[in-house]
C-alpha cells in the first residue's frame, strides 16, 4: 500500500502539474517507506525552468531514476511505498541565480 503526501494546495494542484520525480535511495526501505521504495517529486508550473530543476535533482547523490513527468497522468511504479510531492517555488535552490 502506498502513502502519498502532497504539499500542493488546491490551486497549485491545477497550476503546478509538471514535476521532477526520483527514487530516494536513502529513504527507501524503512520508516514511511518500509517494505518499498520512497519516491519524491518537486512540482512546478509550466512557466518555471524544468531543465534547471531536473539538473538540480540529478546532481543529488541520493536520487535515482530522475524524470520529468506530468503529475496529472503520473502513477508511481509498482513497489512504491511512499510518495511525497513538494512545491518548488521561485526561491527553490534550483532556480537561484536565474
Amino acid at each position: 500500500m502506498q502513502t502519498t503526501k502532497d504539499d500542493r494546495n488546491e490551486e497549485q494542484k491545477r497550476t503546478h502539474y509538471l514535476a521532477v520525480v526520483a527514487k530516494d535511495k536513502c529513504m527507501s526501505g524503512w520508516g514511511g517507506a518500509g517494505g518499498g521504495a520512497s519516491r519524491c517529486a518537486w512540482a512546478i508550473s509550466p512557466e518555471q525552468d524544468a531543465h534547471a530543476l531536473l539538473e538540480w535533482v540529478r546532481a543529488r547523490s541520493d536520487m535515482r531514476f530522475v524524470n520529468l513527468v506530468d503529475l496529472r497522468a503520473y502513477r508511481c511504479p509498482r513497489g512504491t511505498a511512499h510518495f511525497h510531492v513538494y512545491v518548488a517555488g521561485p526561491t527553490h535552490p534550483a532556480f537561484s541565480g536565474r
